[in-house]
């Protein structure tokens, strides 16, 4: 597995995205716990979640809590792996996301996300999305508080703007280490956010990479370009577009998500996979 930076970590180019394994449809934890080992088996370092990934009220942070425990189960060495999780974001039960950027909040989900992960030092912990009721400031403020108490190791962003990750890394006080947005074949307006991200240096780890869990499986039908690439290569269309986001700056850690060993298995093999000039220039059209 090819590496890449977080931070001073060095972590594999493709992470694993945790949600579909906690949120509705997902499958039994035998199966989850599978897809996890299937993927550090394929020399996955990065796994990302979030104390939301979860469906009911009571059931807050259930995907940390599954993370933490197949990890634990794991029978090669995990110490290389980095879990990154995040705060910010809620799910009251209902379907709904909400959000809540109070300092104090995320201080308080900090310190949740800590025991079920089982760790003493978060990986990298994320804000998981502005609250427009909180300043900007604030709520970054709190991930810096918690990085100088050591409560974390890295510190990032989720779902922010040029203008917001130019502040936060100045409120961070150059630390900031990743920031994690929408970027897909269909969602490609994180375009300036990868830009910037490549410029200053900083992790871009695209959400949500191919398309969603209910689109993933049409990317090469609803994207032709896409389709027709991978069946020149004789891999999967998800796999040209994880190789695709790869060439598009050495920063890009793209996370699908999984939830079958199959998938992340197929995933991790772009890594590998080198596409010409000619069709990353098709592909980008």
């Amino acid at each position: 597995m090819r590496t890449r930076r977080v931070g001073d970590a060095q972590v594999s180019s493709i992470g694993l995205g945790g949600m579909p394994m906690s949120i509705e449809g997902r499958p039994d934890e035998q199966r989850s716990v599978r897809t996890i080992h299937a993927a550090l088996d394929a020399g996955v370092t990065l796994i990302d979640t979030a104390d939301a990934y979860h469906l009911h009220a009571n059931d807050v942070g259930h995907n940390e809590s599954l993370i933490a425990r197949a990890v634990a189960s794991y029978g090669g060495d995990t110490s290389d792996v980095l879990i990154a999780t995040k705060g910010g974001h809620l799910r009251p039960g209902d379907g709904s996301w909400t959000l809540n950027g109070a300092p104090d909040y995320l201080k308080r989900a900090a310190e949740a996300s800590l025991k079920r992960l089982g760790v003493d030092t978060i990986g990298l912990y994320q804000f998981h999305r502005p609250d427009p009721n909180v300043p900007y400031p604030d709520s970054v403020g709190a991930i810096r508080d918690l990085l100088d108490q050591g409560k974390i190791r890295y510190a990032g962003i989720s779902n922010a703007t040029p203008e917001q990750i130019r502040l936060a890394n100045k409120i961070l006080d150059g630390r900031l280490v990743s920031v994690q947005n929408q970027f897909s074949p269909a969602f490609r307006s994180s375009e300036p956010e990868l830009e910037l991200c490549a410029e200053l240096g900083i992790a871009f780890l695209p959400w949500s990479p191919l398309g969603g869990i209910t689109q993933a499986g049409e990317l090469g039908t609803r994207f032709s370009a896409f389709g027709e690439v991978a069946k020149a290569h004789g891999v999967s269309p998800q796999q040209v577009t994880l190789a695709w986001m790869l060439a598009k700056a050495p920063v890009v850690i793209p996370i699908p998500g999984a939830s079958r060993p199959e998938s992340i298995k197929d995933s991790a093999r772009a890594a590998e996979l080198q596409l010409s000039d000619e069709e990353l220039a098709r592909l980008d059209a």
